[in-house]
């Protein structure tokens, strides 16, 4: 992998994780003072998610720079794994704030509040909107340069914000109509999408840990690309997996029986070179073998 691309994935990760963690502060401080105002069940939900999120966020931006810790003798592939594991974790802290909204909203419903000062509850739900759409152009940004789990999933947790948060401007605004009762059940609609979330999450975290194969389009692409080679006469044994911003190829490249030594090196580093420039962070493994031993 060239220095730069290792660069450029750093930098990207370690912008993303320190991001996320501003905006979640700063948000839990304005919705902490709205939901201190208001007592709406919907503003504390956002806030629950909100304290959740500099939480999963703060595991994030630790995880996200061991991940880029470089390999050791006792860590020969790296440390990438650390990204799927802060997925994990979000999982669970994702699980646990819809757990809290739920028990919440329910009791709200049994003995209704009114809501006082709307309009900072609005305002402060505007303001939220704003930053986390911010976050989520950064992070998409990011997530677009990496492909980074541990970004990926941190971004789908904070596009579930905007939607939730579009839930309670919902709940705020037909409050003033005397609807106070929604309040609390668009408080549990959110700790419901919040557990699809979650499940979305920790899912993907997990089949990175199991080491999932890339999709089959990518298989097809890494395959295209090595037969396209001049004097490659087949491909086998192809094996993917990826491993924080790090994509594992493994794969046996088919070569005449006559071809020297030299000439067959010169096509492996060919081959590695074309699929290093459609994967970047990649580490690529090819054993060459001769095409009368394949077919038979």
């Amino acid at each position: 992998m060239m220095d730069k691309s290792n660069n450029d994935y750093s930098y990207w990760v370690r912008f993303a994780s320190s991001a996320a963690i501003v905006a979640a502060f700063s948000m839990i401080l304005v919705k902490g003072y709205a939901w201190l105002n208001t007592d709406s069940a919907s503003v504390l939900a956002s806030l629950t998610d909100s304290v959740f999120d500099v939480a999963a966020s703060i595991v994030n931006f630790f995880a996200v720079r061991y991940a880029l810790t470089p390999a050791d003798d006792d860590h020969r592939f790296g440390h990438g794994k650390a990204e799927s594991l802060a997925g994990l974790f979000q999982s669970a802290f994702i699980t646990g704030s819809a757990l809290l909204l739920i028990f919440h909203s329910v009791g709200r419903i049994s003995h209704p509040q009114n809501i006082d000062n709307i309009s900072l509850g609005l305002a402060a739900i505007y303001f939220s909107i704003f930053i986390t759409l911010l976050l989520v152009v950064i992070q998409t940004f990011a997530l677009k340069k990496t492909g980074s789990i541990a970004i990926k999933a941190d971004s789908l947790h904070y596009k579930g914000d905007l939607l939730m948060n579009v839930g309670v401007l919902f709940a705020l605004y037909l409050t003033q109509f005397g609807y106070s009762f929604l309040d609390s059940w668009i408080a549990i609609g959110i700790a419901l999408y919040l557990f699809y979330g979650a499940y979305e999450v920790g899912s993907e975290s997990v089949q990175s840990l199991m080491d999932k194969e890339l999709s089959n389009d990518d298989q097809q692409t890494i395959m295209s690309i090595a037969q396209n080679i001049p004097l490659v006469k087949g491909i086998h044994g192809v094996r993917t997996r990826q491993s924080g911003g790090t994509v594992f190829i493994q794969l046996h490249l088919e070569l005449e029986d006559d071809m020297s030594l030299l000439d067959a090196h010169d096509v492996s580093e060919k081959v590695e070179a074309a699929l290093e420039n459609a994967y970047p962070f990649s580490d690529i493994l090819i054993h060459l073998d001769p095409v009368s031993i394949v077919r038979k």
